[in-house]
């Protein structure tokens, strides 16, 4: 692989115009592409094999005109001073509002009186009326969420306080300053490890190519392929992501190359045919995660898995053709720093230094780095799975404060009832409700609704808890315990519970398939066992610690303040497996490039100790820039408004943290140490089974290569 790779780069330098150029039309016609193709007809969410799922099918088909997948609206009124809305005048306002809803978008299906729903408290001072749309909540235009803010208005201006709620008023969170921060920190980070704005600025380029590039495809297929707006910010994030790191490790190595005299084309060379060998298995080994998403069974899941995957591709390509023809445009700018620049083969630096420390306390850093890593990690034993509700929302939105006026004039319930779809007459309808009535922790079951057939029937079920809270995940697991089996649960809220269960289901499969196959990969690249094993176990620490540190934050509610926590409660039901996914991605990117470096020196000769020193004085520094790049790019989302984005930017940033400081710079070459030689053994039969694809570019060196030899003791292949 490397001899080939090391060809390609050099065509691509030579031919760096025609290069740039395909690239460039790549890029232009993905745009236009983007630019000219249709929206998505639907993003409606589904779950494929859960009652929630079936009950919502079953409503679909039995009661054709009642939009149960659409976006759902309430429009919270509450009278000033203690006034009721009964008085006459309050209920002309209340009745235009509900007309302007009605009248307000298209989308509109239906629209609830309070009057006429029982939708009024006790206390006569605050009702709210439910407006059902007929399209799902991606789908609602931004006229339409205009409608029902003007409508809250004229209800203001009628002397009524209004807030609104409910998945209609969702929209895609735009970048914020704290996105914009993370990236300059990128640029930063770049210059310094470079120190030259030339190379801090072409991994940035080409990133943002690739991505471009991504994310217009994906828009361009969108229509054909029902593609939501979160499979492209998915795509852009891991896109940037390994796009950065991609170009930076080629790049480095480049510059490596220079300084120890090649010329500029053979430097470009040298650098894809080893580094580039490096990014391809990387690339691989983030794409198997990102398309074992599928194993979910969620069809949304699976598109932004796949589509995530498609971007790493391009990242993969554009590192390995483009980067070259940008590294021949920019010549001297590039590397000639590197050249006046000591050659590091033989000398010291902070990475060589912290190698050396660590092959001297191997026990000690190990224990250290494993008992620390488990001590983070004990509150994920506490994890609790769910999807934040309006009660997640930033106290001053109007969606937060909708939900407290529930909470507070009628209930918690109220803000996340329960459907219960009958399939059979009036008769059985009627047993179901008196069952569930008899079930703890309900506060209300409105009678059944039939269907003009009336072989179909809906029940709406009020809990006492709030819809993300355990006792509500409870009570839907205690009514069809307790229920025929004609008798389903939905909505919203126990559709969210049947993700939470499917997700949970998920992990344990996608772990053994992600990990088992990364597993017989990385087996190939350094020809050991021991190693890719150690890879694994060092993943699975890093992640399990990044979960415990979510579970302290956003559930327990420590340091809650710090990270603008206003409301604990469970984690989102995505999270481990998309952290599993991305992280995992991330971690073998780092274990690829600083293991190889390390292999690549031992089988050119070094002692197994001194090959872990040769790595980290050429990969270090460059993993810690990766590194700080990724955790930069990551917190900035930390400051974004929804619960869900700022849970995520915190758990990638922290496991990034966790993986690339405490598991490969410390955990990785304490083990090594300790390993010494052993660590690179091959069973026989291994060694002969498996193709040598020479990641570590013997063959491009005149250097000699260890040869193979049986150990007589273990009937292993030591390289």
């Amino acid at each position: 692989m490397a001899t080939y790779l090391y060809r390609l780069a050099r065509l691509a330098f030579r031919r760096r115009r025609i290069t740039a150029l395909v690239w460039l039309a790549f890029l232009v016609m993905a745009g236009v592409g983007a630019a000219t193709a249709s929206s998505a007809a639907s993003s409606a969410f589904s779950l494929p094999g859960t009652e929630s799922q079936r009950a919502s099918d079953l409503i679909e088909k039995r009661f054709p005109n009642s939009s149960a997948d659409g976006a759902t609206a309430r429009v919270v009124l509450r009278a000033d001073d203690g006034q009721k809305l009964m008085v006459a005048a309050h209920k002309d306002a209340v009745r235009e509002v509900v007309a302007d809803l009605g009248s307000g978008s298209v989308q509109v299906a239906a629209v609830a009186d309070p009057y006429e729903a029982g939708a009024v408290s006790e206390d006569g001072t605050t009702a709210y009326v439910s407006v059902t749309y007929k399209v799902g909540p991606p789908e609602v235009t931004d006229s339409s969420r205009d409608a029902l803010k003007e409508a809250g208005q004229r209800a203001e201006q009628a002397g009524l306080k209004a807030e609104i709620g409910g998945d209609a008023l969702a929209v895609t969170p735009e970048p914020g300053a704290g996105e914009i921060i993370g990236v300059v920190i990128a640029g930063v980070v770049l210059v310094i490890t470079f120190g030259s704005l030339a190379a801090a600025g072409l991994p940035l380029l080409t990133a943002m190519i690739g991505v471009g590039i991504g994310i217009s495809v994906i828009t361009a297929l969108a229509g054909v392929l029902d593609l939501g707006s979160s499979t492209s910010t998915l795509a852009m994030m891991i896109g940037l992501a390994v796009g950065i790191d991609y170009a930076l490790f080629i790049v480095s190595r480049c510059r490596a190359e220079v300084a120890e005299g090649k010329q500029r084309e053979e430097a470009v060379g040298h650098a894809v045919g080893t580094a580039g060998s490096a990014v391809v298995f990387a690339g691989l080994t983030v794409i198997i995660a990102l398309a074992g998403l599928s194993v979910a069974g969620v069809p949304m899941l699976t598109k932004m898995g796949l589509a995530a995957a498609g971007a790493v591709v391009i990242a993969v390509l554009i590192a390995l053709t483009l980067v070259p023809a940008l590294l021949g445009f920019a010549g001297g700018r590039i590397t000639d720093r590197g050249r006046r620049a000591r050659p590091v083969r033989g000398g010291t630096n902070a990475g060589s230094r912290w190698a050396g420390f660590v092959l001297r306390r191997p026990v000690m850093v190990l224990l250290t780095g494993v008992l620390g890593l488990a001590a983070v990690a004990v509150p994920a034993a506490s994890l609790q799975l769910g999807l934040p509700d309006d009660g997640a929302q930033p106290s001053g939105t109007t969606q937060r404060k909708a939900y407290d006026l529930l909470s507070e004039h009628f209930g918690p319930g109220f803000n996340g009832p329960l459907l219960v779809v009958v399939d059979g007459d009036r008769a059985a309808a009627g047993q179901a409700a008196q069952t569930i009535r008899s079930i703890g922790g309900v506060t209300a079951v409105g009678p059944p609704k039939a269907n003009a057939t009336g072989d179909t029937s809906v029940i709406t079920v009020i809990p006492q808890g709030r819809p993300s809270s355990a006792s509500t995940e409870d009570l839907v697991h205690e009514i069809r315990n307790r229920s025929e089996r004609d008798v389903l649960v939905t909505g919203t809220t126990a559709l969210n519970i049947d993700f939470s269960q499917k997700m949970n289901n998920a992990l344990m499969p996608y772990l053994t398939l992600v990990v088992g196959l990364a597993f017989i990969l990385l087996m190939m690249v350094f020809r050991s066992i021991l190693v890719p094993l150690k890879a694994a176990l060092g993943f699975l620490l890093s992640v399990v610690a990044a979960l415990g540190a979510v579970v302290a934050v956003f559930q327990w509610g420590w340091l809650g303040s710090l990270f603008g926590v206003e409301q604990t409660g469970p984690i989102m039901s995505m999270t481990p497996i998309f952290m599993v996914g991305v992280v995992f991605g991330l971690a073998m990117d780092y274990e690829v490039f600083l293991v190889s470096r390390m292999r690549e020196a031992y089988v050119h000769g070094e002692q197994a100790h001194q090959a872990v020193v040769t790595g980290f004085r050429h990969g270090a520094r460059v993993v810690t820039a990766a590194a700080v790049i990724m955790i930069a790019v990551f917190a900035g989302f930390i400051g974004s408004g929804e619960q869900m984005i700022k849970t995520i930017g915190f758990g990638l940033a922290v496991a990034v943290f966790f993986d690339a400081f405490v598991v490969r710079m410390a955990i990785v070459p304490a083990v090594l140490a300790l390993l010494g030689d052993r660590a690179w053994w091959l069973p026989r039969r291994l060694d002969s089974a498996l193709p040598d694809f020479d990641v570590e570019g013997a063959r491009l060196s005149g250097a000699p290569r260890k040869t193979a030899a049986a150990d007589p003791d273990h009937g292993l292949v030591k390289v």
